[in-house]
């Protein structure tokens, strides 16, 4: 398999995986809006040649949309090989070539966002051990950081203290979200347009900057809904599985 990355010179031509379409889609644009921002921060978008989900970003640790501390790592946004493309050794691929431009570039090591058991929108717990990656810490939700290091005397990753223990001081269903996973530029208004018509205290907080993000309630900050101060879930939802969550069935 050969892969492309994608850069300023070919961001407008080449698609990003996780949303196959043209640049007039909502959710294309918004990622790639987010994404040539991201660019000069150091962050690497690497995906197959052939169209499918088959892709790998990272970014420096520091430059990372999410609440860790983890000087001189790299950190994992995203690695997804599904559909037809699983079952070939692309993931084992994508790995190497995110560990081999990590080390080039000095990095301590890589880290990740997981679970003890697999969670959707969650790196695979298994995959990670098979790989070499172990857990460093954990929030209250259950969700993890695993780190891969260079070298065994690197210091550990860890959570920022705001997000070891994810909770709100706000009544009814807070969603947080970034424009850095395509889906929300469509689902996010989605689930506004259904909660006013329904009356449901619902409010969508766009997370806008690495700073806003670096503060985060939450270790996912792509995607993470409370409900009455109480994280839910980073499970994105259409209207069907957000009207099911409220009526408890």
């Amino acid at each position: 398999m050969e892969y492309i990355q994608i850069t300023r010179e070919n961001i407008e031509t080449e698609h990003i995986c996780c949303a196959i379409s043209n640049n007039k889609d909502v959710q294309v644009a918004s990622k790639k809006a987010w994404m040539r921002d991201r660019l000069d921060e150091g962050l690497v978008f690497l995906r197959s040649v052939e169209r499918g989900k088959c892709f790998i970003e990272y970014i420096p640790a520091e430059s990372a949309w999410n609440p860790i501390d983890a000087p001189g790592y790299m950190y994992i946004d995203c690695m997804w090989v599904s559909g037809s493309m699983k079952g070939h050794g692309y993931a084992g691929d994508l790995m190497d070539a995110c560990i081999r431009d990590s080390r080039e570039k000095g990095k301590k090591g890589l880290c990740i966002l997981s679970s003890a058991k697999k969670k959707p929108f969650l790196a695979d717990p298994g995959y990670l051990k098979h790989v070499g990656f172990t857990a460093c810490d954990e929030a209250d939700n259950g969700i993890q950081l695993w780190y891969l290091p260079f070298d065994p005397l690197a210091e550990k990753p860890a959570f920022r203290d705001c997000a070891k223990h994810p909770r709100i001081d706000e009544k009814g269903y807070v969603l947080y979200y970034t424009s850095q996973c395509p889906f929300n530029a469509k689902y996010v208004p989605i689930l506004e347009k259904t909660a006013a018509e329904r009356g449901i205290p619902f409010r969508a907080v766009r997370i806008q900057s690495r700073e806003e993000a670096q503060a985060a309630p939450t270790p996912v900050t792509t995607y993470a809904l409370f409900h009455d101060g109480e994280y839910v879930t980073n499970e994105q939802m259409n209207e069907a599985r957000f009207i099911k969550r409220v009526e408890g069935t």
